[in-house]
């Protein structure tokens, strides 16, 4: 089969992977470093060739909560914001988690608090990974660090979201939301009819079948009791996705003495000076979590029978180093350097950092 290539944005794979992946409707709102997403699906008109609905709302509040409306209806419905935007979904993705209700957000992370800066960013490991909205809610959380895997993410993403009734979020920084590469597109998948949503989506609210009860959607739940349930029910699910659905990439680190753990864009650079740091004979490598949820808190853990120390890169003030800390149990060093405001730094400046360490 001749293979689909284009030289893409980041944030233009996510448009053209939607439409090919048989997405009902994407509702958004335009907010730099995300805004070509929208452009590029308004531009592509897929209305005109699959029949997907493109439609850009009055605020973040009204997309996520179109969206809300879409997956209540079993249709693969999307959206996608950067790091202030984001905050105003929070409630709707938290009324999404409560219902058990599938869907995809792209997050492309701007450097904040406030409005910040439109430069990259991944200050919003807390925001996302952790479930920034009300509520004990977890999202499935994929961490590209390539345009190719902003593509094959959007895809995945929505096959997770289905499996598991879930919101999953592609959580890309800036950089990699802008960056351009070659990129192999998926192939298209056919939209599902409203009847094949009613007989593989029960739980669908299309409308009421002659046999049983219309399906009702929703959160609230004013007995105590049934709404701890809920919430167990909940958990029982997030430990499933923690056993069967964790993905990380490891480079150079079957003889490592020292261990760089980044996502994204930091992971790239970090890869660098794994190359830089073995010319000078130093034993380093580095551990990229693809899922940060479910993390990879086992994977890494095991790190501590070989590795003396960890150092943790990421563009932020020091996030996803909690969970790394977390994770080796207080067993082995672990420190954290990042940059913030936009800057990003070199793969000599963080090899200096990992020589201090080990200095130490």
């Amino acid at each position: 089969m001749e293979q689909d290539i284009k030289l893409l944005k980041g944030n233009e794979a996510v448009a053209e992977a939607a439409i090919r992946c048989g997405c009902d409707g994407y509702f958004g709102y335009p907010i730099t470093p995300q805004s070509e997403i929208m452009e590029t699906l308004m531009q592509l008109e897929p209305w005109k060739t699959t029949g997907m609905v493109v439609l850009q709302a009055e605020s973040e509040v009204a997309a996520i909560n179109m969206v809300y409306g879409g997956a209540g209806c079993g249709k693969r419905v999307m959206t996608s914001s950067s790091s202030p935007g984001m905050s105003l979904k929070q409630e709707g993705l938290s009324y999404m988690a409560g219902a058990d209700l599938p869907g995809l957000v792209v997050s492309v992370m701007r450097g904040g608090p406030g409005l910040g800066t439109i430069q990259s960013s991944q200050a919003d490991y807390f925001q996302t990974v952790k479930g920034g909205g009300h509520g004990d809610y977890k999202m499935i959380t994929l961490a590209p660090a390539s345009v190719q895997e902003m593509a094959d993410f959007t895809v995945l993403g929505f096959e997770l979201a289905f499996k598991y009734n879930i919101v999953s979020v592609v959580l890309a920084d800036g950089i990699i939301g802008q960056m351009m590469e070659k990129v192999q597109l998926p192939p298209y998948q056919k939209r599902l009819t409203n009847d094949e949503i009613r007989e593989k989506y029960p739980w669908a609210t299309l409308g009421k079948p002659a046999n049983r009860k219309p399906n009702v959607i929703t959160s609230l739940e004013l007995d105590s009791a049934l709404m701890e349930q809920r919430n167990l029910n909940l958990q029982k699910k997030y430990k499933e996705i923690e056993k069967n659905e964790v993905r990380y990439e490891e480079i150079a680190c079957e003889d490592a003495e020292y261990l760089l753990v980044a996502f994204g864009s930091s992971a790239r650079i970090c890869q660098k000076t794994v190359e830089l740091a073995r010319e000078k004979g130093i034993k380093l490598g580095l551990f990229r979590p693809i899922t940060l949820f479910p993390f990879p808190t086992n994977e890494i853990y095991a790190y501590t029978n070989t590795v003396k120390a960890i150092l943790t890169v990421e563009l932020n003030a020091g996030q996803m180093v909690e969970d790394v800390r977390l994770a080796v149990n207080g067993t082995i060093p672990v420190e954290h350097y990042g940059r913030m405001g936009g800057i990003v730094p070199t793969a000599e400046e963080i090899l200096e950092v990992t020589e201090k360490l080990i200095a130490k």
